[in-house]
């Protein structure tokens, strides 16, 4: 059974607070600190998390991407994915990525690329199934996944931080409250256009200096009909990131011939969580990821 994402989450932020990592279901396994690939002299690292059982085939894998506003955030908070591994039918992998601290754009895209090699280059050793490969994030890591699923094998945004001769390209993405057009952004909302605003530190400079960095950064400079299905999930008060960074990405993605499905959480902000929007992620990527008969329903989600 799916536990809420809202207790999940809650039980993520008590235990990165008390410095512990959250307590598991009993049928699954969590490897931390698993090197995926090096920048420069850092070690690029994931979080598994996998069925005690064995499977009888190749397992999809789902891709966790956290937020933070690329300066702030931990892999810590993958362990969401343990209900959805705990069915047995999934893999999970959290990803941790250079913050903005570290490193500007594009080092973050760089990183979650080099995460996804890392997978099909170690497909056999983990009974992952390299082409039924799923992302999900929120807020930044909304905006990585979507980067993720628009700019599948796109050059300049490849990177080589590791695992190399394999494929970037992802089955389908799950986007919750992420940026999708910077430009549009940071009109927005004008507090992402200051010194020291988390976009500003992302793109390395304020907006009217670096509108190419921008564009390069922006999911949907690269949406064509040949990106993998979407479910898009944004709070229609959401102050941080406005809805109509949903709304552009949807209608660019519907454009182009995607499958994309938008959800809105009527009075929600910047954070999502609850049973029904769990339940239809999930949905989603057994519909995507298992191939299974199910309707991932459009209607709108009150947030109490």
């Amino acid at each position: 059974m799916i536990r809420p994402l809202s207790a999940l989450l809650a039980l993520v932020l008590v235990s990165a607070a008390s410095g512990q990592q959250p307590r598991l279901p009993d049928n699954v396994n969590r490897e931390v600190d698993v090197v995926y690939g090096k920048a420069g002299d850092i070690d690029l690292k994931l979080d598994l998390y996998l069925p005690k059982a064995e499977a009888k085939k190749p397992r999809p894998v789902v891709v966790w991407i956290h937020g933070g506003g690329w300066s702030g955030g931990n892999k810590s908070s993958g362990a969401r994915l343990a209900d959805l591994v705990s069915t047995g039918d999934y893999a999970g992998v959290s990803v941790g990525y250079r913050l903005t601290g570290v490193a500007p754009w594009p080092a973050q895209i760089h990183d979650c690329k080099a995460a996804i090699r890392w997978i099909r280059a170690n497909a056999k050793k983990y009974n992952f199934d390299p082409d039924r490969i799923g992302v999900w994030g929120s807020s930044a890591g909304g905006h990585l996944v979507s980067m993720l699923g628009t700019s599948g094998d796109v050059k300049d945004l490849e990177g080589s931080n590791g695992s190399p001769g394999q494929s970037t390209r992802v089955r389908c993405v799950v986007d919750f409250c992420g940026p999708s057009d910077f430009l549009a952004f940071v009109k927005d909302n004008p507090n992402m256009n200051r010194d020291n605003s988390p976009v500003t530190k992302l793109l390395g400079g304020l907006i009217k200096d670096k509108q190419d960095v921008a564009k390069h950064a922006s999911p949907t400079t690269y949406v064509s009909k040949d990106n993998p299905p979407f479910l898009i999930v944004h709070g229609t008060q959401d102050k941080t990131v406005p809805l109509s960074q949903a709304e552009l990405l949807h209608e660019a993605l519907k454009k182009a011939g995607v499958d994309s499905t938008f959800v809105k959480m009527e009075g929600g902000g910047h954070g999502i969580g609850g049973k029904e929007i769990t339940q239809r992620v999930k949905d989603f990527f057994d519909k995507q990821l298992l191939g299974k008969d199910v309707k991932v329903s459009t209607d709108p989600i009150k947030v109490q």
